[in-house]
């Protein structure tokens, strides 16, 4: 199955350079650019793609509110950040406002193309180490507090534990070796909180654990 991915940065070498790089890969396409958010906007809505590459610092409307609009769409596509800094102060407003992940620009060809693979699937967390700190940091600065943590209330013992586990940044095979369990237990568990929660991915499910106070930055 092919990705369709649709690249929306202010700056033509990067639109390009980007497009070239994944179009280069058999499994994925680039099917549009945009140049800023109100476009990036619109190109969602004609397109329909799978993954949009978002820069944040973008003429008209910047990223962070286009990524708001973008996942508020019906079917709305996985929106990856772009962003100079891993700890810039919109990512995790970003990330609260349904973006499924970031991606620093001077990642790799290799790091590029499996970031948007991982997004589209939306079954493991995008650069877990550097979103878990991201999101701590700014938890840890008393950042806007969520839904709380009654939220919860309708997730099993075991539900939570896993969930805590997805938010240290585990993938599914690391939580299964760590409680003794399938692989595709783990998977089964992931899906049912997600779906209990009204959440499109792991990386939303990392955010809520964080608000709800499930787990303390650090812990």
């Amino acid at each position: 199955m092919t990705v369709h991915v649709v690249i929306a940065d202010d700056q033509g070498m990067v639109r390009s350079g980007f497009s070239t790089l994944l179009n280069s890969e058999p499994d994925i396409e680039v099917i549009g650019e945009a140049v800023n958010g109100q476009e990036a906007i619109v190109r969602a809505a004609q397109l329909r793609p799978d993954v949009m590459l978002m820069d944040v610092r973008m003429p008209v409307l910047d990223g962070l509110q286009a990524t708001r609009e973008i996942t508020a769409l019906p079917g709305a596509p996985k929106v990856l950040v772009l962003t100079t800094f891993d700890l810039d102060d919109y990512v995790y407003q970003a990330l609260r406002w349904g973006a499924s992940g970031f991606l620093l620009k001077d990642a790799s060809a290799r790091e590029l193309a499996d970031a948007v693979r991982v997004v589209a699937a939306g079954d493991a967390l995008l650069s877990p180490g550097v979103t878990r700190r991201l999101i701590a940091e700014f938890a840890r600065m008393g950042a806007p507090r969520g839904p709380s943590r009654d939220s919860l209330a309708g997730l099993t013992e075991r539900e939570c534990e896993v969930l805590a586990l997805v938010a240290r940044g585990l993938s599914n095979a690391e939580i299964a070796a760590r409680l003794v369990v399938a692989e595709q237990t783990i998977k089964t568990h992931v899906s049912r909180i997600l779906m209990k929660l009204g959440l499109r991915d792991r990386t939303q499910a990392v955010v809520l654990a964080y608000e709800t106070g499930l787990i303390q930055p650090g812990g």
